[in-house]
């Protein structure tokens, strides 16, 4: 597989693992974000371990697709993972003050916002391991 093949079978492998670590078990988390395993991280994972298997690591390239890796990895475990905390507390003052807009049938927002976008640690690790693994299968057994 090419090198954005291999990368868009990762981010679709790990989107589908979700499904099953994220309970209660339901196919619509397949589209979702956030969750086990870091389909993010997957996904630059096995672009960053493919290129330094075809060009090598002390390529150009290898250098331009690790500093993008580790920026993908980086904001899906810092800075989306900060909002779907700020959401969560949100959501919870809104339900604990019941806060009404100025027209007194409606609520300031209609449904929750969205708690689960960004990665703990251990979902950006383990969506990075399985983009290396798939990307090293792909190197050595099906190029």
């Amino acid at each position: 597989m090419s090198l954005l093949w291999i990368s868009l079978f990762s981010l679709f492998t790990a989107q589908f693992l979700k499904i099953f670590f994220i309970k209660p078990l339901n196919i619509s988390t397949f589209f979702t974000a956030g969750g086990m395993p870091s389909s993010h991280s997957a996904f630059v994972a096995s672009l960053t371990t493919t290129v330094g298997l075809k060009y090598g690591i002390n390529s150009d390239l290898f250098a331009i697709v690790t500093v993008f890796s580790l920026i993908v990895t980086y904001d899906a475990s810092g800075v989306r993972r900060a909002v779907g905390e700020q959401a969560n507390v949100i959501n919870n003052m809104i339900k604990h003050l019941e806060i009404r807009s100025y027209e007194e049938d409606k609520q300031i927002i209609k449904k929750d916002l969205k708690e689960l976008i960004g990665h703990t640690p251990i979902e950006v690790v383990s969506g990075i391991v399985l983009g290396i693994i798939l990307a090293f299968i792909n190197w050595f057994y099906l190029l």
